[in-house]
């Protein structure tokens, strides 16, 4: 049951997590660190948001990661991260990372096959040029189509299309729907994956991850026992808490800041 989080009201799960030994504090970034915006990469953390995360990862025992679907280069972009960063990556569902003090690594899988993404970047060009507001991305192991600047008819039209392409060339391919995306993938990962990743990575005891999007659940599916899930916005979800916005994020990861910084004195 995933109950709304009031802001200023003591939280016995929240207080329980900031307590943990180690904490691994995970964010999707669009939605969730980042407002929705028309241009995907014109995203960024909001000054909130970013002023609390840099908070939690100065603490001791303290990691946080941002985890998204956007491939490892442009999320590198869209959270302003450079090489000195103390924050975590996890890129393309949970298929690249970027570790604090290592850099860049792949996680273990087969890679897409020689050609298929250029294939189906050739092929799913043109019918998404036809749609008035529909945005090609490409993806390091395949591609997304964005609709925020479409209207729902042409949104519905362009997916359609896309869905019967890859259907037909690329059926093995892994297929998110989200708010106003639609991605297709070689890679099988998914954000349970990144939790896996940045469990054993980091050795954490405690797991914070915070997500707006049905790709999202995937990784609130997995969290366990003095782990906790929050969801941004509405829909159905295995989240323990929901906030309604970013701007609600930056206040509980405030508040967490705040009480696990009390806990370690």
């Amino acid at each position: 049951m995933t109950r709304a989080w009031i802001p200023g009201t003591p939280d016995a799960e929240l207080s329980a997590l900031a307590a943990t030994p180690r904490l691994v504090v995970a964010l999707d970034f669009d939605g969730t660190a980042s407002p929705l915006v028309a241009d995907p990469m014109a995203a960024r953390a909001l000054p909130e948001v970013a002023a609390q995360v840099a908070r939690l990862a100065a603490l001791p025992d303290t990691v946080v990661a941002y985890v998204s679907g956007r491939s490892m280069h442009d999320l590198r972009v869209i959270t302003e991260h450079d090489d000195d960063s103390a924050i975590a990556l996890a890129g393309s569902h949970g298929a690249q990372y970027w570790f604090p003090g290592a850099g860049a690594a792949d996680a273990p899988g087969e890679a897409t096959e020689d050609g298929a993404r250029e294939e189906l970047w050739a092929a799913a060009q043109p019918i998404i040029a036809r749609y008035e507001g529909a945005e090609f991305e490409p993806k390091t192991f395949g591609m997304g189509v964005h609709t925020r600047r479409a209207d729902r008819e042409t949104e519905q039209q362009v997916f359609a299309e896309i869905d019967a392409l890859v259907a037909e060339r690329f059926p093995h391919w892994r297929r998110r729907a989200g708010h106003r995306v639609l991605e297709f993938s070689s890679r099988a990962e998914g954000k349970d994956a990144a939790m896996t990743t940045l469990r054993e990575r980091f050795a954490a005891t405690g797991i914070l991850f915070a997500g707006d999007d049905v790709t999202d659940e995937d990784a609130m599916r997995v969290l366990g026992p003095g782990d906790l899930g929050v969801r941004v916005g509405p829909g159905e979800s295995a989240a323990a808490l929901r906030v309604d916005s970013p701007q609600q994020i930056a206040a509980l990861l405030e508040t967490l800041a705040d009480e696990r910084a009390a806990a370690q004195e």
